[in-house]
């Protein structure tokens, strides 16, 4: 049997596939990211799953997408981790990048965005990712993601400069000052995901005009940081987003794009299905050669 996962920083998308390439099942698993998890948080976490578990010795194959799997140092902390749980199975780790590039990839060459916890972009050839920037993650980057949404949600709700029916609306459905923020993003880990939780109050007001200006703020520094970096975005290739808040906002999104002039293709808010039908049909991950 083979698992093919699809990792963000907060939730993992695994499915198991028999030899027939019909599916045994899906679980929605805490996310691994090799900044934040070493090996042996990769081995808690799955070990806590007890149905991933009850499958895990009949498993040959197992390929790992995650956030933040972007070296060879990196990718073997997750692959330690899933060795230990899957100890007759070949591991592949690679980034969530490669992942949305062939999630997106129908026949011609694109411009890959992840937008969900965090952000990030590729070119793909219909062989090989091309990255022109670096991913500066949630302090530093982001754009537009569902982190750089609660940070500015939580940043203007300290400084009181949210709309006074938001503000009261924060209050109502957090509860939280000053002291206990700080502590969750200065002093605990994931800060990202904690920030991230925040943009679920954009997605439930996201009508209101407050809520409109800055994820369309986002979206149009993504778009200048991330798409139009390359050269093929300003030549008209086609960019495909995935990601929950991608989908969550997508008019906005495609607002975005067309400003910028750049040529918006389609939204996948959990791209693991799609994922899955290019390793059965392209990869041919099922015959026994594939790895």
């Amino acid at each position: 049997m083979v698992f093919i996962v699809e990792s963000g920083s907060t939730k993992a998308d695994w499915i198991l596939l028999d030899a027939s390439a019909a599916e045994v099942g899906r679980w929605s698993v805490k996310g691994l990211n090799p900044y934040f998890h070493d090996a042996d948080e990769v081995e808690r976490t799955l070990r806590a799953e007890s149905e991933i578990m009850a499958h895990a010795p009949s498993v040959e194959k197992v390929f790992f997408y995650g956030a933040g799997c972007s070296s060879d140092a990196l990718n073997a902390i997750i692959a330690e981790g899933l060795e230990r749980v899957f100890p007759r199975a070949n591991v592949v780790v690679d980034h969530d990048l490669l992942a949305a590039a062939y999630a997106t990839y129908f026949g011609e060459p694109h411009i890959a965005c992840i937008l969900g916890t965090g952000s990030n972009s590729c070119y793909f050839d219909g062989t090989a990712v091309h990255e022109e920037v670096p991913a500066l993650a949630y302090i530093l980057g982001d754009e537009g993601s569902a982190s750089y949404i609660g940070k500015r949600l939580v940043r203007d709700f300290l400084y009181k400069r949210l709309p006074a029916d938001l503000h009261a609306a924060f209050v109502g459905a957090y509860g939280v000052g000053k002291a206990e923020i700080f502590q969750a993003v200065y002093n605990e880990p994931n800060a990202n995901v904690y920030l991230a939780n925040y943009a679920r109050f954009a997605g439930d007001h996201a009508e209101h005009p407050y809520i409109q200006e800055i994820v369309f703020e986002g979206f149009k520094a993504l778009i200048e940081f991330h798409v139009l970096c390359f050269a093929e975005a300003r030549q008209g290739a086609q960019v495909n987003f995935v990601g929950s808040v991608a989908k969550a906002f997508e008019p906005l999104l495609q607002k975005a794009c067309a400003e910028a002039g750049v040529r918006y293709g389609r939204t996948q808010a959990k791209p693991v299905n799609r994922l899955v039908e290019y390793h059965i049909d392209v990869l041919r991950v099922l015959e026994p050669q594939a790895l």
